[in-house]
Parts: C-alpha cells; sequence; structure tokens
C-alpha cells in the first residue's frame, strides 16, 4: 500500500503487501510499518467492490498462511498495533490525526487478514498463527505471550475508553467490526460451538472483568446513533458517508451471522437494506445481539447475556444482589426513545424482544410507560407491512406483541389510547381509532395474508394468541375492528366448508377404488377447525368478560349471525358456542320486539339498553384463555422449537428452559399406529363425516372424544 492512495486492482502487485506476505520477516521495530501503515484507501460502496476487494486480497492472504510459519509477520503486524493503542488516547487528546489514522490502518489489515483466516482454517490453526515467531520453518513458541487474547482486551479497551471524537470515529468503527469478524467462526460450522476461542478468551480471562463495561458502551452506542464526521473532519478520505472500508467487510459477516439467528417461515424476501445513519451504531447494536446469543461454556454461563438480563435504570437506588455479576445501570429513558425510533431495522426489533424477554427491569419499566404508543406503533407498522419484511422480523415483532398482551395492565391501556390519522394504513381512512383497535385490525390483516399467501400455521397461531391474550379486555372496540373480526370468521367458515366438501368427495372415489391415492385431508381439517375453536374462544371471551363495553361486536355478531348456524350443532364446537348462541338469540328477540326498519342508532342503543339488562349468569363463565396455553411462551409446539433451534444460537436446553411448552395429551384410535396412511385418512374421514351427520340428531358430549383431537 504505502503513502500514496490505492486502488482495488493494485493491490496483488502492491510492494508492501508483497513483502508482509512474502518469505521476510519483518521486524516489529523496522520502518516497514510505517511506510506499510501510511495509506488511504477509497471505501467500497456496494457488494460487488467488496468482492472484488476480496478477490484481489485472496492472493496476499494465502501466501501470508503458507510463510507466517516461517516469518512470523502476523504476530508482527498486531505487536506494531498493540504498541499504538497505548498511546491512542493520549493522541486523541493531544488530536495527532496521523498517529491515529496509522493504528487505524494497522486494524484495518489485521481484520481483512482475520477474515480470509477464519475462512480459510479451523481455530486450531488460527491459534497457532497468533503464536509463530521468526525461528526456523514450522516452529512455533508455545511460551510466547498469547497474542490474540492480548488483541481481544486492546479491542475491549479501545471500544470502552477512547473518546469518541471525530479523529477517533473510524477507528472505534473498525474496533467492533473486528470484534464481529473474529465472532463470525461459528459461521463455519454447522454445530453449534460449546468450546471454541470465543469462550476460551470472552468468558473468561483477562476479557472477562470488561463484560459489563463493554455492553455498557455498545448500548450507549445504539442510544446515541452518533453520525459519522462530515468528509475533511479526520485524515482517511472517505466517499460516503456509510463508514470505512472494514466496515463494509464487517457488515458482509455480520449478514452472515444474522442469519443465523433468525427464524424462517414467513416468506423468502429480502427486505431492502437502508441507509445506515450510524455505522457505529449499527456495529455495536450487531456485537452486542452476537454477544448476548454466544452459548453457554461448559464451566460457566454467559456473562454478555448475563449482563443483559441484569441491568437497572439510572433512576433505580436499590443495591444490586451479591449473587448477580456484570450488573450495571443505564438510562432506561434513553433507550426506551432509540428502540421506539429504529424499530425499521430487524436488528432493533431483537434487541427490543432480547430485552423484553430476559430483563424483567425493562419489562417492567416499559409496560409502565404511559407513551406506549410510540413503541407499538412501529411493530405495528412491520406487521401491516407484511410483504416487504424479512420473516424474521415478521416473526419478532409478533412475540414482542405476544410479550406485551400477556400483561392486563397493557391490554386494558391501549383501549384507552386515542389515535388519529394513522397514514400509512391504507385500507380505510381511519381519522380516529384506539390503539387496541388497530391492533386488532392490524393482528387480522396479517392472518388473513398468512392464508392467502405464505399459509404458515404458527404465524396464524400467534396472530390469534395475540387476540386471545387481549380478548378478556376488549373496550369500545372500532366499529371496523368488530366488522373485520366477524369477516374472519367468515373467511375461515367458508375455508372450512369448503376442505370438508373436498374431503367428501375424495373419500367417496377412495372407497370405490382402492388404487387411487387419498389426499391428506386430515390435517387441513385440524388445523382450519383448530383456527376456527380460537377465534370462537376470542369472541366468546369477550363476550363474557366485557359485554357491555363492546356494542359494535354484539352488532357485528347479529349483522352475520347466520355463519354461526352451522357450529351450534357441530361436536368440536358446542360446548363454546352456548355463550354466543345465547347472545345472539337474546338480542335478536330485543330487536324483534323494537320493530322494523330500526337505524344504526337505535339498533345500538338497542344492545347497549340490552347489555344492561343481560342478567351475568346467564352466561357460561368463560376459560383463561391464558391458561390454555396460548400465551406467548406456550404456543410453540415441538416443530417451532425446532425451527427455532436450527436457526438461534443457543443450546437446546438453553431455550427449553426458556420456553413453557404445553402439548395437549390427544386419544388416538386403537391400534391408530399399525394403520396405513391411505387408512389413517379413510378412517378419519369416515369418523368425521359420521360425527357430524350423528351431531344433527344427537349432540355428542365430552370432548375426550373429539375429532379434532385424533390428530395425523
Amino acid at each position: 500500500m504505502g503513502s500514496n492512495s490505492s486502488r482495488i486492482g493494485d493491490l496483488p502487485k502492491n510492494e508492501y503487501l508483497k513483502k508482509l506476505s512474502g518469505t521476510e520477516s519483518v521486524s516489529e521495530n523496522d520502518p516497514f510499518w510505517n511506510q506499510l501503515l501510511s495509506f488511504s484507501f477509497p471505501a467500497p460502496t456496494s457488494s460487488t467492490e467488496l468482492k472484488l476487494l476480496e478477490e484481489a486480497t485472496i492472493s496476499v492472504c494465502r501466501s501470508l498462511v503458507i510463510n507466517n510459519p516461517r516469518t512470523g509477520n502476523l504476530g508482527a503486524l498486531i505487536k506494531v498495533f498493540l504498541s499504538r493503542t497505548k498511546e491512542l488516547k493520549l493522541s486523541a487528546e493531544c488530536q495527532n490525526h496521523i498517529f491515529i489514522w496509522q493504528t487505524h490502518n494497522a486494524l484495518f489489515i489485521i481484520c481483512c487478514l482475520l477474515k480470509v483466516f477464519i475462512c480459510e482454517m479451523s481455530e486450531e490453526e488460527l491459534q497457532l498463527h497468533f503464536t509463530y515467531e521468526e525461528k526456523s520453518p514450522g516452529s512455533y513458541s508455545s511460551d510466547s505471550e498469547d497474542l490474540l487474547e492480548e488483541l481481544l482486551c486492546c479491542l475491549m479497551q479501545l471500544i470502552t475508553d477512547i473518546p469518541l471524537l471525530d479523529i477517533t470515529y473510524e477507528i472505534s468503527v473498525e474496533a467492533v467490526s473486528t470484534m464481529v469478524v473474529f465472532l463470525s467462526c461459528q459461521l463455519f460450522h454447522k454445530e453449534v460451538l460449546r468450546q471454541s476461542i470465543s469462550h476460551k478468551y470472552l468468558m473468561r480471562g483477562r476479557c472477562l472483568p470488561y463484560t459489563s463495561k463493554l455492553v455498557k458502551t455498545l448500548l450507549y452506542n445504539f442510544i446515541r446513533q452518533e453520525k459519522p464526521p462530515p468528509p475533511g473532519a479526520h485524515v482517511l478520505s472517505q466517499q460516503s458517508d456509510g463508514g470505512g472500508l472494514l466496515y463494509g467487510l464487517a457488515s458482509g459477516v455480520a449478514t452472515g451471522l444474522w442469519t443465523v439467528f433468525t427464524l424462517g417461515g414467513v416468506g423468502s424476501k429480502a427486505a431492502a437494506t437502508p441507509e445506515l445513519s450510524s455505522p457505529l451504531a449499527n456495529q455495536s447494536l450487531l456485537l452486542l445481539l452476537v454477544l448476548a446469543n454466544l452459548t453457554d461454556a461448559a464451566d460457566a454461563p454467559n456473562p454478555y447475556r448475563q449482563a443483559i438480563m441484569s441491568f437497572k435504570n439510572t433512576q433505580d437506588s436499590s443495591p444490586f444482589p451479591s449473587s448477580i455479576p456484570h450488573a450495571f445501570q443505564i438510562n432506561f429513558n434513553s433507550l426506551y426513545t432509540a428502540l421506539c425510533e429504529q424499530q425499521t431495522s430487524d436488528q432493533a426489533t431483537l434487541l427490543l424482544y432480547t430485552l423484553l424477554h430476559q430483563n424483567s427491569n425493562v419489562r417492567t419499566y416499559m409496560l409502565a410507560r404511559t407513551d406506549m404508543e410510540n413503541l407499538v406503533l412501529p411493530i405495528l407498522e412491520i406487521l401491516y407491512h407484511v410483504e416487504e419484511r424479512n420473516s424474521h422480523h415478521v416473526y419478532m415483532a409478533l412475540i414482542i406483541l405476544l410479550i406485551l398482551t400477556e400483561d392486563d395492565g397493557f391490554n386494558r391501556s391501549i383501549h384507552e389510547v386515542i389515535l388519529k390519522n394513522i397514514t400509512w394504513y391504507s385500507e380505510r381512512v381511519l381519522t380516529e381509532i384506539s390503539l387496541g383497535s388497530l391492533l386488532i385490525l392490524v393482528v387480522i390483516r396479517t392472518i388473513q395474508y398468512n392464508m392467502t399467501r405464505t399459509r404458515d400455521k404458527y404465524l396464524h397461531t400467534n396472530c390469534l394468541a395475540a387476540l386471545a391474550n387481549m380478548s378478556a379486555q376488549f373496550r369500545s372496540l372500532h366499529q371496523y375492528a368488530a366488522q373485520r373480526i366477524i369477516s374472519l370468521f367468515s373467511l375461515l367458515s367458508k375455508k372450512h366448508n369448503k376442505v370438508l366438501e373436498q374431503a367428501t368427495q375424495s373419500l367417496r372415489g377412495s372407497l370405490s377404488s382402492n388404487d387411487v391415492p387419498l389426499p391428506d385431508y386430515a390435517q387441513d381439517l385440524n388445523v382450519i377447525e383448530e383456527v376456527i375453536r380460537m377465534m370462537l374462544e376470542i369472541i366468546n371471551s369477550c363476550l363474557t368478560n366485557s359485554l357491555h363495553h363492546n356494542p359494535n361486536l354484539v352488532y357485528a355478531l347479529l349483522y352475520k349471525r347466520d355463519l354461526f348456524e352451522q357450529f351450534r350443532t357441530h361436536p368440536s364446537f358446542q360446548d363454546i358456542m352456548q355463550n354466543i348462541d345465547l347472545v345472539i338469540t337474546f338480542f335478536s328477540s330485543r330487536l324483534l320486539q323494537a320493530g322494523a326498519e330500526l337505524s344504526v342508532e337505535r339498533v345500538l342503543e338497542i344492545i347497549k339498553q340490552g347489555a344492561v339488562a343481560l342478567p351475568k349468569d346467564r352466561l357460561k363463565e368463560a376459560r383463561s384463555l391464558k391458561d390454555t396455553g396460548l400465551c406467548w411462551a406456550s404456543i410453540l409446539r415441538k416443530e417451532v422449537l425446532v425451527t427455532f433451534l436450527s436457526k438461534f444460537p443457543q443450546t437446546q436446553n438453553d431455550l427449553c428452559r426458556s420456553l413453557t411448552v404445553k402439548v395437549a395429551p390427544r386419544p388416538v384410535l386403537s391400534s391408530w399406529s399399525f394403520l396405513s396412511r391411505k387408512d389413517k385418512n379413510q378412517v378419519f374421514l369416515i369418523r368425521y363425516l359420521c360425527l357430524l351427520r350423528n351431531s344433527k340428531h344427537q349432540p355428542i358430549s365430552g370432548s375426550g372424544d373429539r375429532w379434532s383431537d385424533t390428530g395425523s
């Protein structure tokens, strides 16, 4: 490289890089390093340029891999960087641009090399390359200082101790990015790493005391969203405001790491990458998430996760328990504001989920806020634009809603917050609506999108779980929200009838010909009826607990009362239909008594009067939906856990301990396991049709023989 500005195409021929990667050893005191580090490099602005950079430097890096055991030049470069960082803080105070610039360049080269080394070799080989010194070919000193641990400690000190100024902004970004690259070892292993170099150095030894300080600094970097200095404010030439070259390299690695932490299921459409206003904040957030999701070591829990789980508000003066290590305090108001403003990025949504899930102090603080709409509205907007979002972003947003709706205070308060002119909701002009009604509208829209597009069973199960958590506290539902609830039930009813008709026709054809394969309608019918039952449970819970608060829902029920007729005698829904049937019958009779040609206002008035007159003891007490396994921590079935475990970098035991999975026992037919797939489908459909036929004349009592529980 050298003092002249370099181009990507010139890198393979660069004399300084050739000397670094060649067969000649370079002492750490050699003037060569000042020449090597005196370069400025135009930052790549696209993935194509980043790929070109990697292709241009791969020959140099591989040459160093071959020659480093003999020359020890990698170790010499790291020692040069380490010696310079000791004076970095003083250089920042003295505004020594040249010294900081060269130190930044040293870190830049180290990170580029580290990225290739991690891609090309095992962790054991990587550690050996940090121990090689100038000796005879193939030898190394096992008694030499551990440069890798020294480098990581130095990076932590640089991130936490160096003041953030215009001249230190770039090197701060590079330090964070280098740690992200270092932690990318997991990308090249199919199994979860439990004894890696990250466990060896970051969870014990000299790096451990920096845990709380590092987590706190990374959080504040995210909170402050410091923008990069304008061009000309520092020595490094800058082609854009998007960060330095190393930022681009580490962002590529972070993108790979990000796929390890996310879920699949909603779709495969990639979200457009927004222009980053703060590279330091973005990289700090990525590093924080990677650290928090490292697996526990064999003999110690992840200290970074412990720090995230236990930090408190700066206004909380209570002492930390002695049993909580790595504790610290942070300004919760600033954190809340940053989280509200940054939900357009999926990593910020994952941070919000992590804090709500794992830090009880943060969760309590957020649920006590009187301006929850600032947090909920961005989450709803993510769900509203589901077709434009990544699948993991949608899932995280849904799980956040599930966590929030677990709290009864939240469910009550959202119906008291009145919003005006929601511009991003385009289906209908909403001049005035409560936050609770808007939440219902968005969740129902997500369900309908899922039913027609992605058909992910667990997505609509999560959506319905959020509605179920809220249902007992529904208050003053907007007329449009009430209409959409019944419209969703209507859509499910039509889908149920269609599948049932297909199943009946298929069964008739199968019985007449043994050679015709029978489609598996059992699973489809089970899924649809499970969703229908959940919808009926939600409606029933609202009617039982807050009938007099929701005249618009009663109005919508009466307007579409014919929809519920077919489910009155259905063996799977007889129990849950009792209250709904009672409400429809009671209010229908009152409307008949009032006469014909009633206006909407008059009908609503009669409903309000009837709600007061209806004796509460006539309604059968609804069971708590939170006790049925619909709450956020228990709706995940075994299949969802498998998805989590395959994508999320936590051990299976960690995840299973954090989730409470309730799987109801399912009755099975005698000798069910010995039947073929075709025989099972035939038995199922015959049994199902017989139940329907018998139910028209003789109700089937008890839930132990429900057809929907005889799963495939």
